[in-house]
């Protein structure tokens, strides 16, 4: 008796702490984890040319007037570098943005400092980090949003498939940024149809996206463009999130097949 009785005490407990952690939740329009591929295939200068132009971006007028225009007029917003499975990088940890001083800030402590490229490419790594980065990050909020980039496909790591299927489990949208920009030394592991991988496998969810880099020199545009829709309200009707069945499957395990055609060529197993 007395030991059910302690039990339903360490319960009520932790029910009330929970709630009343929950309660101090500040409320925003949309929680948005800006996730970026550093993975070794990427140059020093396409990290860079990464950071500058989520920078950019952030204090565009259009990006701006879209936080103003939701109904609590701010947002919360992450920035975190990723490449293999374990390789996560938080480079700004969840920060409020609410106006033009609060971008202004967030951009220039992004590019205050630019890091080395990390191995591998996990996608699915960085679709789970970032699906639990949401749990207890301070914030509450309708719309939770993965925003990936990255210039090829999943080859560590579980299933891409798998990752996605979880997060969308959780009501979290996930919109990609595929760069085909064709530059470093990552060439022969490009995907020319990276695009439709990053539809087929990556995204989904209500109003899913994806917007193809296929020039650095349209980086800060192509970020500016995915970022206003992505603060845009919701609409009611979710987006197809595969293709049409009548077309032939895309096999999502296309970068772990290419990674064991290929692997040789690396000084790692």
């Amino acid at each position: 008796m007395v030991r059910a009785l302690i039990i339903l005490v360490h319960i009520l407990v932790f029910v009330v702490f929970s709630t009343s952690t929950r309660a101090e939740d500040v409320e925003v329009d949309v929680e948005l984890f800006l996730a970026v591929d550093v993975s070794r295939s990427m140059t020093q200068r396409e990290l860079e040319i990464q950071r500058r132009g989520y920078a950019e971006a952030l204090v565009s007028k259009d990006v701006i007037k879209a936080i103003g225009a939701g109904l609590i007029g701010r947002i919360a917003v992450t920035y975190v570098e990723w490449a293999g499975v374990g390789s996560q990088r938080t480079i700004m940890d969840w920060t409020v943005i609410g106006g033009r001083a609060d971008a202004e800030a967030f951009a220039s402590r992004l590019t205050a400092r630019f890091d080395s490229a990390l191995r591998r490419t996990s996608i699915s790594g960085a679709l789970d980090h970032a699906a639990s980065s949401f749990e207890r990050n301070g914030f509450i909020s309708n719309r939770q949003v993965i925003d990936v980039s990255g210039d090829g496909p999943n080859n560590e790591g579980r299933p891409v498939l798998a990752a996605r299927a979880d997060a969308l489990a959780k009501g979290i949208v996930i919109n990609g940024l595929p760069l085909m920009t064709r530059e470093g030394m990552g060439s022969r592991w490009h995907l020319d149809d990276l695009d439709d991988y990053y539809r087929n496998c990556v995204t989904g969810g209500p109003a899913s996206f994806v917007i193809p880099v296929l020039d650095w020199s349209k980086f800060p545009e192509a970020v500016r463009q995915k970022l206003v829709l992505e603060l845009a309200s919701a609409p009611t009707a979710p987006l197809p999130l595969l293709k049409a069945s009548t077309e032939p499957e895309y096999d999502c395990l296309v970068g772990e097949k290419v990674w064991q055609r290929l692997r040789l060529y690396w000084s790692e197993p």
